[in-house]
């Protein structure tokens, strides 16, 4: 039996499930109620163009086989009118005929159609000439335009069901379509979770056993062990530092918690860790720096200063310079390396998460991307800036990281 994932109710992935059915049932009504409207709009215009056809057609018919006054169709009056003497069908309207129409007919040969409002009601004349005689063909449209508003009562009577019909159905078919997309966040969450949990505690045996090497050491004076015992423990508590940093990130519902971090500190600490990684490739690092107050958190802003750093050692020739530096209301920190560059092709997507291209360590070879990059570009969106690249003027590829600044 295959196991079905349900976000427990109240929880921020329940939430977050509801808010997207509910959104995707708004637009699969919204885009129902315009289908709806523009197919209501044409109907009833076909509806008017055929009914006004018909009354034409029928006013024409009339005029045409009109010999008397006496017997017009129902809901219509004649008018025959021969010089000064004039027929009158019975119950003909107040206000009617058109005098002025029959006048000017009789004058010119032209025929008039008119729409004329009495007392709340329509109706169409027309004026026509035939032979000797001026004949005028007066319809009541009260019937028409009743008919009309029952369309029209019913298309909206209709409309209102589909769109109901079609906001239930898109949240059932929204739920159904986004479940499988949050139980593979929730399963990625549960991953980060279970993963930090699992390793703090060899993390803390590690650091425990490191302070006892470290006593050890104190014990017989040796300065060098001790100074590199020093070390393993401070990298064991940043390690600590990361994974709670790892926990945070992995929970929609905290917020990153804002303190004033001294930016240079942090950085020269982290070259300080780096440069026997650097050594090994021979790449001599540099950090030009001045006083500047970033505010975030430290532990997060380590993570992505160390993957930077570890970026620009891989593709630098023998330099990396570090750059730290106020920039208005942001910092800059810069990573500038001597290397090949950036491949403009890579450039749009380097930060995107499995983005890689081939990695160029000497001429005629490319740089290579991972996740590292991406991880910076979450961890500086998370703290309100951003990450960017670019190739410098004399060769090489510049990574800068822009941070809010804060005050101590």
């Amino acid at each position: 039996m295959r196991w079905a994932w349900r976000a427990p109710k109240g929880s921020p992935d329940d939430r977050l499930l509801r808010r997207t059915a509910l959104r995707m049932g708004l637009q699969s009504a919204l885009v129902v109620a315009v289908a709806v409207v523009l197919l209501c709009g044409v109907a009833v215009l076909v509806v008017l163009r055929d009914q006004h056809a018909q009354e034409a057609n029928l006013m024409v018919t009339t005029i045409a086989r009109a010999d008397d006054v006496d017997d017009p169709p129902d809901g219509m009056w004649l008018v025959l009118q021969r010089g000064s003497q004039r027929a009158v069908s019975r119950g003909v309207p107040p206000g009617l005929p058109e005098s002025g129409d029959l006048s000017a007919t009789a004058a010119d040969g032209l025929t008039r159609d008119r729409d004329v409002h009495l007392d709340r009601a329509e109706y169409a004349v027309r004026t026509q000439k035939r032979g000797d005689a001026v004949v005028q063909a007066i319809m009541d449209l009260r019937a028409a335009h009743a008919e009309r508003d029952r369309l029209v009562e019913a298309l909206v009577a209709t409309g209102l069901v589909g769109l109901v019909i079609a906001g239930v159905a898109g949240v059932w078919l929204g739920r159904r379509a986004v479940t499988p997309l949050a139980e593979a966040l929730a399963m990625q969450r549960r991953f980060v979770a279970d993963a930090g949990h699992e390793l703090r505690t060899p993390l803390t045996l590690l650091s425990t056993r490191a302070q006892l090497l470290r006593r050890r050491a104190r014990s017989v004076d040796p300065a060098t062990l001790e100074s590199d015992v020093d070390d393993l423990v401070a990298d064991t508590a940043q390690l600590t530092d990361i994974l709670e940093d790892l926990l945070l990130a992995a929970d929609p519902r905290q917020e990153v918690p804002r303190q004033p971090v001294d930016l240079v500190a942090l950085v020269r600490q982290a070259v300080t860790a780096a440069e026997p990684a650097a050594a090994e490739r021979g790449v001599r690092l540099v950090v030009d720096s001045e006083p500047v107050t970033v505010s975030g958190y430290e532990a997060g802003l380590r993570r992505a200063v160390i993957a930077l750093l570890d970026n620009g050692i891989r593709h630098a020739r023998s330099t990396l310079r570090i750059v730290v530096e106020p920039a208005g209301k942001q910092a800059r920190v810069d990573f500038a390396d001597d290397g090949p560059g950036i491949d403009p092709a890579i450039m749009p997507t380097m930060f995107r998460r499995f983005a890689s291209g081939a990695q160029e360590l000497s001429p005629g070879q490319r740089r290579r991307y991972g996740l590292g990059l991406s991880l910076v570009s979450d961890i500086a969106t998370r703290h309100g800036g951003s990450v960017s690249a670019s190739n410098g003027e004399d060769g090489g590829a510049i990574l800068r990281l822009l941070l809010p600044r804060g005050e101590r």
